[in-house]
C-alpha cells in the first residue's frame, strides 16, 4: 500500500498568520513527511480578501494549492492572478463568468490529487447549489481519473458541512470545512472512507476574534458601524489536519487536528 500524507491548513489570517505559516510549515512539512499542503488563503491579505502579493508569499513557503471562500472576490487586484495557472483557487459554485477556477489537479512524480473548493450558502451568498454543483465536478473526466479528492467546503452552519460530508462520502478522499476560524473536535472518518473534519480553524492571532482586533469587533457589535478590520500581532497559532490517504484506493486512513503554537 502506497500512503500520501496531505496537510490541510485552516484559514491563513492577515499578516500575521502568514508570517507564522512562514516560520512554521517548510520545517512542519519535512517534519511529518507532508506530500501535499493545502491552505486557505481569503482571508491572507490584511483586513481580509487575498492578493497576489500574500498568495505568493504562500506559495512561497510551504502551501502546494490556495482554496478560497466568501472574502475571495474582496481585492480587486487578484482578479487577474485567479485567471492564470496559479495554483490559486476560489469557490467553484459562483455563476460562471467569475474570474478563476473552482479546481485543480495537482501532480508531481508520485502524486496527482484533485483539489475543490465550494462555498456554503446557508446563512451565506446565494450561489449556485454548492450539492448540485459538485456533483457535475465528479463527473467530469479528469476528475473521475482522479483517486484522490480533496473538498475544501467553506461554510458557515455546521449542518450543511455535515450534509455534504456524507453526501460525499465515499466519493472524495476528504472534506475538510473552513470559515469558522474555530477548531472543531469531530475529525473522523465516514463510514464509505471519506475523512472529515467541520472546521479546520485558523492561523493567525489568538487573542482576537478570529484573527481580527477584539475592540473593533466589539464595537462592531455595539454600533452596527461597519469598519475595516485589521489583524494585531499577537501571539499565533497554526490549526488543520493531516490526512493520510491510500494512493491505489483513494480513501482516507486516517485523519487527525494539529496545532502550532
Amino acid at each position: 500500500m502506497s500512503v500520501v500524507k496531505i496537510l490541510a491548513v485552516g484559514d491563513v489570517v492577515g499578516k500575521p498568520g502568514t508570517e507564522f505559516f512562514k516560520k512554521n510549515i517548510p520545517a512542519y512539512k519535512r517534519y511529518a513527511g507532508i506530500d501535499l499542503c493545502v491552505a486557505n488563503a481569503e482571508n491572507s491579505a490584511p483586513g481580509n480578501g487575498t492578493t497576489p502579493d500574500s498568495a505568493k508569499e504562500l506559495l512561497t513557503w510551504g502551501a502546494d494549492i490556495l482554496t478560497g471562500g466568501n472574502h475571495s472576490f474582496k481585492r480587486r487586484e487578484f482578479y487577474d492572478y485567479l485567471d492564470t495557472n496559479a495554483p490559486c483557487l476560489r469557490p467553484a459554485n459562483y455563476p460562471a463568468g467569475a474570474p478563476g477556477r473552482g479546481w485543480c489537479i495537482y501532480e508531481t512524480a508520485r502524486l496527482r490529487v484533485c483539489v475543490i473548493s465550494l462555498l456554503g450558502t446557508v446563512f451565506m451568498e446565494n450561489l449556485d447549489n454548492p450539492f448540485r454543483r459538485i456533483d457535475e465536478i465528479l463527473k467530469i473526466p479528469e476528475v473521475e481519473e482522479c483517486r484522490i479528492k480533496l473538498v475544501d467546503f467553506h461554510a458557515e452552519a455546521t449542518s450543511e458541512k455535515e450534509a455534504m460530508g456524507f453526501f460525499l462520502d465515499g466519493r472524495v478522499t476528504a472534506l475538510f470545512g473552513t470559515h469558522t476560524h474555530v477548531q472543531t473536535a469531530d475529525e473522523r472518518v465516514l463510514p464509505g472512507g471519506t475523512g472529515y473534519i467541520t472546521d479546520l480553524g485558523m492561523t493567525g492571532s489568538v487573542d482576537t476574534v478570529i484573527g481580527v482586533d477584539k475592540n473593533e469587533i466589539i464595537s462592531m457589535f455595539l454600533t452596527r458601524m461597519p469598519l475595516r478590520f485589521s489583524n494585531p500581532e499577537t501571539a499565533c497559532r497554526l490549526s488543520g489536519c493531516v490526512i493520510e490517504a491510500d494512493t491505489a484506493t483513494g480513501r482516507c486512513l486516517n485523519i487527525e487536528r494539529i496545532v502550532l503554537a
